[in-house]
């Protein structure tokens, strides 16, 4: 009966989070009605490429690339097109066509439906962006059955709140840093208790991660200011700026990104210090508060070694080119360390490791409060679990 019950619990998680994903997908955002409406876009298929007006120096390619394209798809499918590439010197954002390739490509049209222009704007690459989230989304329902599927819906849920929700909100002007923190809150109840289910170890790992993260938002806030960091290092930060944003506070943004970017490790920890408290109180109904904090502390010493290591790891692989340049050059470290740049790095990377070294305590207190303490609690605990 009670395996019943929590089954039956799951399936209600599972479609309620699934029907707010959904719906998310398909809130307006604002900003849709910026696209061109005589824009069409298509895929097609690189027939033929011209590269004698290409000049190279060195590393460097200028010029224009004509291309011939077969329309795949849309309107215009089955049209053959001639197109140019315009190479502008930047490895960054250059792309150079072969035949066979498939292009990502924009078409402009006028009033009467007639083509103006053709733009291969990249290489297609969506196709395969879902075939790795599909192949993904399988090996994750596979290997995890129902928890897997929730996991699943988690990340669904994680990525349309981000860009339906946070990244419009930010461009409308909307505080960065309190948005930032309300959207932590939903994720890390949304994820936590979809996972962990409606219960006092979910309750447990929700407070435990959102201190965590609070305290690398007062830090993010206060040494953003210190190190005299501007948002502007952000990649696109000037590009925002130019579009028609320049009322967005770049700091505050690059605040929030601070502790933003380790939140979802700090989640991770605490669900895995709440769970540990979880099972010691079940399986030791009679153990004290100060017996489930410290067991929650020496298993949140336990892991916040390689978590940190891990958010050093995920930081530096994002500059690792940066500080190749800099080694390459032979900078002294203490000038490298102090450049704007590396600078910003060593304060995401620090600052988010502080939430993961303060969550483990948290955690583990919050536990105390509420997986043990009055008479019969033990019980309680372990019927919860069953059920």
């Amino acid at each position: 009966m009670h395996a019943t019950g929590r089954t039956r619990r799951d399936w209600i998680l599972v479609t309620t989070f699934a029907i707010l994903a959904a719906g998310l997908y398909f809130l307006p955002t604002g900003f849709g009605e910026r696209v061109d409406t005589r824009s069409v876009r298509c895929t097609a298929r690189v027939v033929a490429v011209d590269d004698a007006d290409i000049q190279n120096f060195g590393l460097i390619r200028k010029g224009e690339q004509g291309v011939t394209l077969d329309i795949l798809d849309g309107p215009f499918k089955g049209r053959r097109l001639q197109a140019h590439n315009q190479l502008m010197g930047q490895l960054d954002r250059d792309k150079i066509f072969r035949v066979d390739d498939k292009a990502y490509t924009v078409l402009t049209v006028d009033d009467d439906g007639e083509i103006l222009f053709v733009n291969p704007q990249a290489h297609y690459r969506l196709g395969l962006e879902l075939f790795l989230l599909g192949l993904f989304a399988a090996l994750l329902v596979i290997f995890g059955g129902v928890t897997g599927l929730k996991a699943l819906l988690s990340f669904l849920f994680t990525g349309m709140i981000l860009w339906k929700v946070l990244v419009p909100l930010l461009l409308k002007g909307v505080d960065p840093v309190w948005l930032a923190l309300g959207v932590v809150g939903v994720l890390s109840g949304a994820i936590i208790f979809l996972v962990a289910g409606m219960n006092r170890t979910g309750v447990t790992a929700f407070f435990g991660a959102f201190l965590g993260v609070l305290s690398s938002c007062v830090l993010a806030v206060y040494f953003t200011g210190a190190f005299h960091v501007h948002g502007a290092v952000m990649p696109f930060a000037e590009t925002l700026l130019y579009a028609g944003y320049s009322h967005l506070n770049l700091a505050r943004i690059f605040m929030a990104g601070v502790f933003l970017a380790s939140s979802g490790a700090v989640m991770d920890l605490a669900m895995d210090v709440a769970a540990s408290m979880g099972e010691m109180v079940t399986r030791n109904p009679g153990l004290s508060r100060m017996e489930a904090i410290w067991s929650g502390i020496r298993v949140g010493r336990a892991v916040v070694g390689t978590m940190t290591t891990t958010l050093l790891l995920a930081y530096s692989g994002g500059y690792v080119t940066l500080l190749m340049a800099f080694m390459a050059q032979g900078i002294p470290l203490g000038s490298t360390f102090n450049f704007i740049y590396v600078a910003a790095e060593v304060l995401k990377t620090l600052v988010g490791s502080f939430g993961l070294v303060t969550v483990a305590p948290f955690t583990a207190v919050v536990g105390g409060m509420l997986l043990v303490g009055g008479p019969g609690e033990g019980r309680a605990v372990t019927s919860e679990k069953e059920s």
